[in-house]
C-alpha cells in the first residue's frame, strides 16, 4: 500500500440550490506520496508539465455524492506535479464540484443545514 497524504482548501462556495438539494464549490486538492521508482540525483525538485501525469502513477480520489466536476483548464489544465529528488510527488489540482447534500427545509427559516465534501479512493 501507499501512503498518501492529502490537503483541501475551499477556494469559494458559489452555489447553494435548495431546490437540487446540492452545492458547488471551487477547492484546491493536493496529494503527497513517495514513489520510489521517480528517486533520482540533485537537491532541487522537478515541476512538471500537468499534462506528464498520464505517465505517472496518481491515486485515484474521487469526491463522495458529486452530480459533476471538472478540472479548469485556462490556458492549459491547473494542475501541477512536482516531484523531489527522493521520490515525492505532489500532485495539485484545482477543481469545481456539484454535491449533493439533503436539506431539511421544515424549519425554514429557522432550519440549519450541514453539507458535508467527503473524499474517498477505490481499491483494487
Amino acid at each position: 500500500p501507499v501512503s498518501i497524504g492529502m490537503s483541501l482548501d475551499i477556494a469559494s462556495i458559489d452555489t447553494i440550490s435548495e431546490i437540487n438539494m446540492d452545492y458547488t464549490a471551487t477547492i484546491f486538492l493536493r496529494q503527497r506520496w513517495t514513489d520510489d521508482r521517480l528517486c533520482f540525483d540533485g537537491n532541487k525538485s522537478l515541476s512538471l508539465d500537468g499534462r506528464l501525469v498520464e505517465m505517472l502513477w496518481v491515486p485515484d480520489t474521487f469526491i463522495v455524492d458529486s452530480k459533476k466536476s471538472f478540472l479548469h483548464d485556462i490556458t492549459v489544465e491547473n494542475r501541477l506535479i512536482r516531484i523531489y529528488p527522493n521520490g515525492t510527488v505532489l500532485y495539485a489540482l484545482r477543481i469545481t464540484t456539484t454535491v449533493a447534500c439533503s436539506m431539511d427545509l421544515t424549519k425554514y427559516p429557522m432550519d440549519k443545514q450541514t453539507c458535508t465534501l467527503q473524499l474517498e479512493s477505490c481499491k483494487a
